[in-house]
């Protein structure tokens, strides 16, 4: 059994990353997990997303006003745009300058369409912006996710905000998770302009939720250089993890082939899901919960492999007291060789069960489900007696048994050696 453990900026996003250390080869296992089975991913698509409302206006960020910060900004990002990258500029609170909360909450718009990148265009669009409304946090957000749909590639929404959100009860950190669950792989990083301690908490909240990043920004340059780093993030190639949705039961489990997976799951909640191992080959997988809200002290995470009867095969599971963003474990089954040639061709279906000990703090809402990270890996079996698979490790059974055993012969022996010392001081 191996157990692997991991820091997160964040959930569900969860992680490609951590799929690295347990996939050798990055653009083999990319191939395993696309539908298509294409290798090659499309391009990958940003939406900087920016609060034009009327706070922006304050004048505190290099002695120039929060907007003027932000154009500045939005110009040198532009220029640095990798030409791979489509991007879209999106605006909240630009338009709307009256005091009718019902219209001010709707605000938002796509000033620049994801795309690829016309720089004049998108400069010129952005000169144009003049802090106007409400901080419609949520429906920007919405409207974001919008924009980025269609492909199979990285997406990445960069909100830049002064604020918290002026426009509940739509709580924009529940827009966050609802994204996250529509398993579409995407990541919200917030930054926060001279933020407030509720802007930070909301705005923490939000990166929390996607696996994204949170920071304060107090300068022009700091705001500038962190987009970049940002939109420079995006077009790194990654594994996309494929949503799938795990069953209650092994019976009824989706049938999965070695890559990297995306699920939500539920507080004590227990998924299933199948891998077909063929004699001679080792299952390698890992499962990572992340935490994007408040939850109660004292939780744990952990991944079985089953039989088709039931009978457990093979365990991970790792504990935590206290705060953390993800939490993770794994498992390693080596299948035995089979010596009838029939045998040799006919896969076994393992069920792999994802089980999470965690509880809501109170307050919390439940739903949707724990943003959840699977990493599967069917390999050559072990064939070295270095290696402590090859030694039935992985089948707890065997050591169990060996330690036994070793301990009944200890103890025989011992016995022996005791009732001789005693006859032999008798005699003396």
């Amino acid at each position: 059994m191996i157990t692997r453990k991991r820091l997160a900026a964040g959930v569900c996003a969860l992680a490609a990353t951590f799929a690295t250390g347990i996939l050798p080869a990055a653009d083999t296992a990319s191939a395993a997990a696309r539908p298509d089975g294409q290798s090659e991913q499309a391009a990958p698509k940003v939406d900087l997303v920016l609060d034009v409302s009327g706070s922006m206006r304050t004048a505190d960020i290099d002695g120039k006003s929060r907007m003027a910060a932000a154009k500045q900004a939005f110009n040198e990002v532009l220029d640095a745009v990798p030409q791979e990258v489509q991007l879209g500029i999106r605006t909240l609170g630009a338009n709307y300058p009256g005091e009718d909360r019902k219209v001010g909450c709707k605000d938002t718009r796509a000033l620049y369409p994801v795309g690829p990148l016309n720089r004049t265009e998108a400069k010129t669009a952005v000169a144009t912006l003049a802090p106007t409304g409400w901080t419609p946090i949520g429906p920007a957000l919405q409207g974001a996710a919008q924009d980025l749909k269609g492909g199979d590639t990285t997406r990445r929404i960069v909100l830049i905000t002064d604020g918290e959100d002026t426009c509940q009860p739509l709580d924009p950190c529940e827009v966050a998770r609802d994204i996250a669950a529509q398993g579409i792989h995407l990541t919200i990083d917030t930054l926060g302009l001279i933020p407030d301690a509720k802007t930070r908490e909301q705005l923490t909240c939000i990166a929390e939720a996607t696996g994204g990043t949170y920071t304060s920004v107090q300068h022009t340059d700091q705001l500038s250089g962190k987009v970049k780093q940002l939109v420079d993030r995006a077009a790194d190639p990654v594994q996309v993890p494929v949503a799938t949705t795990g069953a209650a039961s092994c019976e009824s489990a989706p049938q999965l082939k070695p890559g990297l997976y995306t699920d939500r799951e539920k507080f004590a909640e227990h998924r299933s899901y199948k891998v077909d191992v063929l004699p001679g080959q080792e299952l390698r997988a890992s499962a990572s919960i992340g935490v994007d809200r408040q939850t109660n002290p004292d939780y744990g995470v952990l991944l079985r492999a089953v039989t088709a009867h039931g009978r457990e095969i093979v365990r991970g599971s790792e504990a935590g007291d206290g705060r953390t963003d993800v939490i993770s474990t794994g498992l390693r089954y080596p299948k035995a060789p089979a010596d009838d040639s029939d045998e040799k061709s006919t896969p076994e279906s393992v069920c792999l069960q994802v089980s999470n000990s965690f509880s809501a703090a109170p307050g919390v809402k439940t739903d949707p489900g724990l943003p959840v990270e699977l990493a599967i890996e069917v390999v050559g079996g072990p064939d070295q007696a270095s290696d402590v698979a090859a030694f039935g490790l992985g089948r707890g059974w065997w050591l169990l048994g060996a330690l036994a055993l070793t301990g009944l012969v200890a103890g025989l022996v011992w016995g022996w050696i005791s009732r001789w010392r005693i006859a032999v001081w008798r005699t003396s």
